[in-house]
């Protein structure tokens, strides 16, 4: 989904400029979105993902001051899921298709394990020679069978079901796009990523989390939305519930009632910017689920 959301604001075609743009992103005032914004999140995330004392930080659930400063959620997403997987060898889905990068399969966590990432269209890009599958089709009907995987990441990937997902180069007949409206399609996806999931295995799911918001291509959830999810959970397993939050220029851990009020930063339309540098969502809710 990342790599497709990039193609369609940035475009195919190479520049003639010789400027570096992660240069040019700081040089620029490190403006979310502008010329070499991804460069530099992709690079600084890449970074993290090797870094071990970033690692010891989200263990003992403090980052270091202004930790992501003007950059969207993934850079809190992505780390946190990858400090949960399991070290050793293992089955896991990539649902959503978050992992696909080079710098991230090869990782020592994950170079190891029988990869499969499930997304709705393929990628320019793939890694089956690190031994990924990869498998096109809506997540509310995966085709495997019960009990089949160790370990599966879900990261910002349920917000977008059942949304117009033109941004990223296909749509729906069914698209919930009513700017008032919650759409509950995406527990469809959670009872079927519970369905695959092997006993004692564990699922990591993150999305959006604050004041309710449809933003046409993702919805924001509330607490009304998450308690949905979390009822699911209650009937088969166990889960921990970790909350990031974008202030004062950075990403740190909070509290679940700090969230309750936050809206989101939509850079297509412009609706919730703020003067605080934010990217996109400000805040996040992650879910470590272990099936019962």
């Amino acid at each position: 989904m990342i790599k497709k959301l990039l193609r369609n604001i940035f475009g195919s075609e190479k520049s003639n400029k010789t400027v570096n743009p992660i240069d040019e992103y700081m040089s620029n005032g490190r403006i979310p979105w502008s010329e070499g914004y991804q460069e530099y999140k992709f690079k600084t995330l890449f970074q993290h993902l090797r870094d071990d004392d970033l690692s010891r930080s989200f263990d003992s659930l403090k980052l270091p001051n202004d930790y992501g400063h003007g950059l969207d959620e993934r850079i809190v997403e992505i780390p946190w899921a990858v400090n949960k997987l399991s070290s050793g060898n293992s089955k896991l889905l990539d649902a959503g298709s978050s992992l696909n990068f080079k710098a991230i399969v090869t990782l020592e966590k994950i170079e190891n394990k029988d990869v499969t990432i499930y997304t709705f269209d393929p990628e320019r890009k793939n890694f089956n020679n690190k031994r990924v599958s990869y498998v096109y089709s809506d997540l509310r009907d995966l085709p495997f069978k019960d009990n089949l995987y160790d370990e599966i990441a879900c990261i910002s990937t349920i917000e977008h079901i059942d949304m117009d997902n033109s941004i990223y180069g296909w749509n729906e007949n069914n698209a919930h796009v009513d700017n008032q409206n919650k759409s509950y399609e995406y527990l469809k996806v959670v009872e079927e990523l519970v369905r695959v999931l092997k006993s004692d295995g564990k699922l990591l799911l993150t999305f959006p989390y604050g004041k309710f918001e449809n933003h046409g291509f993702f919805q924001q959830f509330d607490r009304e939305m998450l308690d949905r999810v979390l009822e699911l959970f209650r009937k088969q397993g166990t889960y921990e519930l970790t909350f990031f939050r974008y202030l004062d220029g950075g990403w740190n851990f909070c509290e679940q009632e700090d969230c309750a009020d936050i809206v989101s930063f939509n850079p297509h339309t412009g609706r919730g910017k703020l003067d605080d540098g934010a990217a996109h969502c400000r805040s996040v809710c992650c879910i470590e689920f272990t099936k019962g």
